[in-house]
């Protein structure tokens, strides 16, 4: 229970600061005022770019719902029972990612680390809804594999859509794109859908009964 736990006391800390113009929010200046030091003489700037990009809705809801395909074979391998399970897993999430940001995006208005007054058709920077993607649509992808491989795979997978969300939000700041509460809020919010997941989703453990078991003669 600690990770969700701290993911929702991290959440509702920092939505709080961002709706009340905190203190909290000098971390964001003082994160932003290093990564600007940093840029003049930086090469890293395309890769922040290209980190960025990964949240987009292109790539990550399609290798999102290309891996909810492949989990549903992977699972009927296994002998699961509701093999079928991730392709609407798959889709859903897909779905969810704007129900939960886009409002949130909305009510919180916040302008983002250029300081540009928000337009009528935007709808605001808090929470970062590439970092909610990415982390979304990469760790439910692996969570959803994860189920029917080996321990081994099982961790790499786990690495892997970590490793993708923390680059995804790296990106974000050091391309100017978000102020770091933004990200972390995005991390937090995802996070939690993740454990509850984890939780209800079952493991391709139970085989198809067959029409051979002795329990159907």
């Amino acid at each position: 229970m600690a990770v969700p736990v701290s993911a929702a006391v991290v959440l509702v800390l920092v939505s709080w600061q961002v709706a009340a113009d905190g203190p909290l929010l000098g971390l964001d200046r003082a994160v932003r005022r290093a990564v600007r030091a940093a840029h003049p003489d930086s090469v890293l700037d395309p890769l922040g770019r290209l980190l960025s990009d990964l949240g987009s809705a292109v790539p990550a809801v399609p290798v999102l719902l290309a891996a909810g395909v492949l989990a549903a074979w992977w699972w009927r391998r296994a002998g699961a029972a509701r093999w079928w399970l991730p392709l609407p897993v798959a889709g859903l999430t897909s779905v969810l990612i704007p129900l939960l940001v886009v409002p949130a995006k909305a009510a919180f208005a916040r302008p983002g680390p250029l300081g540009d007054p928000l337009t009528p058709e935007q709808w605001g920077w808090y929470p970062s809804g590439h970092t909610a993607t990415a982390t979304f649509s990469y760790g439910v992808a692996a969570l959803l594999l994860a189920r029917a491989a080996g321990p081994r795979t099982a961790r790499g997978l786990a690495a892997g859509a970590a490793l993708l969300a923390l680059g995804v939000g790296a990106g974000l700041v050091w391309s100017d794109f978000h102020w770091l509460l933004d990200v972390v809020a995005g991390w937090c919010l995802a996070v939690l859908v993740l454990w509850a997941l984890d939780r209800w989703l079952p493991r391709p453990g139970a085989r198809r009964p067959q029409a051979s078991d002795s329990s159907l003669r």
